[in-house]
């Protein structure tokens, strides 16, 4: 037992000797590792400082290097941004050469920026009493396209080039042209119900007309019969439909449903809220200018708007001369803004502009929240009008033609065309039946969600949700249904961010002076293409160049050619012979090319003549087959002559209209 015991004990002092040699190598261990990665955070720490100063070094002598090359990079850049220049002198000359064609062209048609002509035009059409649908439907696209001119004028015209009082006489005229135009088709409404037992239902015996073309669709019904199982219609052409309150259907009372594909109700402000206004740099400046050369903006003065006789259009369109007030003080709130922070930035010195434009927007926030209490509101920065605007109206019936013997005899009324009320005074606080509307929506609009109803309110000058309910949406027959406890001017509005975010874009060029622009949405996918003059004005010039010594002339197969290629025949000509032996010819701006057909041939092609090639001018193309003293007459020719058959060519457009 004994040696076993002196064993045991042995074994516990190796033990031991063996723990205590583990402690000390792991000590030594963990001396070297900390030595290691001190020594490791040293050789970092100097690497990180040859870094910092090769980088200190490289930025300073990239610095110097801009600092040398910036006045010729500034110079450069600066001689590419007179592009825009003349690009703004270009389109000052053209707006001069448009008033210039107009006065030479003595079509009757009014400049719309001289007063006195539009003043005399308006007078002219309010004073004629001829009320017939058809030509207040034609004389109103011409409206529509002196409307649209001055829209141009105010989107395109650089701020410096239009004065104030200018800016507030094309507002005040577009809207003078507005109210005219919708007065008209009030007049033509009340000239169809004296006649409406001429557009008598066979099956119903009540009065329906639809009339219509690419502006306005005219819709109307009335009561003659007043039997309560005709209380509900749907119009023929254009399938927008009604159904009536028993207390109407039994009423002389007509409904029109007037369908302008334009929006003349919303304030004139919406047209042009996010036009941004392109200022070009000064030719001699490429620095902006300092904040306190903005000028502040004279106090517009009111202008009396003339009350307009019609009653049932009073209510919506007696307070539109606002709209031009408040197009002034929308289009003026970035100024407003910039004054704002110029104040902040006086009596501050210590906030950074991040911090101004917060409290500037913060501002304009606030202001935008105390103007939009309401929410049945339509926020007109959120949601935008798509596909025009749906007067819907209920009118008196006003009293009928009579025949009696060779005389027509009708009963005026002094009111003219009155507003049918509904629900009656007498029951405003009383439950009424609502009335059930149905509309087809627009073709050539793309709703890419279900829009939103809303009804104008002529008082508060806003779009409103309230009053419209019960809304049911059909998409495949593009239709909607909806009930309204009055009869109002609606419109389909859309998310105008409901695009937004882009989910990818790309601007590409795709030749000289042409690039393609695509933008891809959730819902779409745009392309834009941007070109140079069209293959038609090329043409134009190439063909003023030849016209000396070669003879051009229409060909048919012009028609069957894409829409960017032109094809017409070309014969070499030097004396006044009649001309015979004609060649055609296939032009796309880029290349020329000889026609293997004629115009006998059985169909198109673009085929080459045989022993021909392409070339990218029509003058190399034409000199191939050309003989020398043809040549040489073009060359000799007089550039006044050129200039003439140029502009001659311009204003007749052969290519296009052949």
């Amino acid at each position: 037992m004994g040696p076993k015991k002196k064993k045991k004990k042995k074994t516990e002092d190796t033990e031991k000797i063996s723990k205590a040699e583990q402690l000390r190598l792991q000590k030594e261990e963990e001396e070297r590792r900390l030595k290691e990665e001190e020594e490791a955070q040293l050789q970092a720490e100097k690497e990180e400082a040859a870094r910092l100063e090769k980088e200190r070094i490289r930025m300073e002598m990239l610095k110097a290097k801009d600092e040398e090359r910036r006045e010729s990079e500034l110079a450069k850049l600066h001689s590419l941004q007179e592009k825009f220049l003349s690009a703004q002198q270009w389109k000052t000359g053209c707006r001069a050469q448009a008033k210039w064609e107009h006065y030479l062209s003595c079509d009757g048609s009014p400049d719309p920026t001289v007063l006195p002509e539009i003043n005399t035009f308006m007078s002219l059409w309010r004073d004629d009493q001829n009320e017939d649908i058809q030509l207040v439907m034609k004389k109103g696209e011409q409206v529509l396209n002196l409307i649209e001119k001055l829209q141009f004028i105010l989107l395109d015209t650089p701020p410096n080039e239009i004065t104030e009082k200018e800016t507030a006489q094309y507002q005040e005229s577009i809207l003078e042209l507005e109210n005219l135009l919708h007065q008209k088709y009030n007049e033509a409404t009340e000239q169809l119900l004296k006649t409406a037992n001429m557009y008598e239902d066979s099956y119903t015996g009540n009065m329906q007309a639809v009339v219509k073309d690419k502006n306005v669709t005219f819709c109307i019904w009335g009561n003659l019969k007043k039997k309560i199982r005709f209380k509900n219609h749907v119009f023929c052409d254009v399938p927008h439909g009604f159904d009536l309150p028993k207390s109407l259907a039994m009423s002389s009372v007509a409904v029109r449903i007037l369908h302008t594909h334009y929006d003349h109700v919303s304030p004139l402000w919406l047209q042009c809220q996010s036009v941004p206004k392109l200022e070009v740099l000064d030719s001699k400046e490429l620095t902006p200018p300092a904040k306190d050369t903005v000028e502040e903006p004279e106090e517009e003065k009111k202008t009396d708007r003339e009350e307009l006789e019609v009653p049932v259009e009073k209510d919506t369109y007696s307070d539109r001369g606002k709209s031009a007030t408040s197009f002034k003080e929308n289009s003026n709130s970035i100024t407003n803004i910039n004054e704002t922070t110029e104040e902040i930035e006086k009596k501050s010195g210590i906030l950074d502009i991040s911090e101004v434009q917060d409290l500037a927007m913060q501002e304009e926030t606030d202001e935008r929240e105390e103007a939009i209490p309401d929410e049945n509101i339509v926020d007109l920065q959120e949601f935008i009008p798509v596909g025009g605007v749906y007067h819907i109206d209920a009118l008196h019936l006003p009293p009928q033609v009579k025949e009696i013997k060779d005389w027509n005899m009708v009963e005026l009324l002094d009111p003219g065309l009155e507003a049918y009320p509904y629900p009656p005074e007498e029951a405003e606080d009383a439950a009424h039946p609502p009335i059930q509307i149905t509309l087809m929506l627009a073709d050539h609009v793309m709703y890419f969600e279900n829009p939103l109803i809303a009804r104008w309110d002529p008082a508060g000058q806003q779009w409103r949700t309230d009053g419209i309910n019960n809304i049911r949406y059909e998409t495949q027959e593009k239709k909607v249904t909806f009930e309204m406890d009055a009869f109002y001017t609606v419109a389909l509005l859309q998310d105008a961010h409901l695009s937004m975010p882009y989910s990818t874009w790309e601007l590409q060029p795709t030749g000289t002076d042409e690039a393609l622009l695509l933008v891809k949405t959730i819902f779409a996918e745009v392309q834009i293409q941007i070109k140079s003059p069209t293959a038609e004005m090329r043409a134009y010039r190439e063909m003023a160049l030849l016209a000396c010594a070669f003879a051009f002339a229409q060909s048919k197969w012009n028609l069957e050619a894409s829409e960017e290629q032109v094809v017409f025949k070309v014969s070499e000509h030097l004396n006044a012979d009649a001309v015979k032996d004609w060649s055609l010819y296939l032009f796309d701006g880029q290349k020329a090319q000889k026609l293997k057909i004629t115009e006998s041939s059985e169909a198109f092609s673009e085929d080459l003549e045989d022993d021909s090639e392409f070339h990218s001018t029509l003058y190399h193309m034409l000199k191939d087959f050309a003989s020398q003293e043809a040549i040489d007459k073009v060359e000799t020719a007089s550039f006044l002559f050129i200039d003439a058959v140029y502009q001659l060519l311009l204003a007749t457009r052969v290519l296009t209209y052949s």
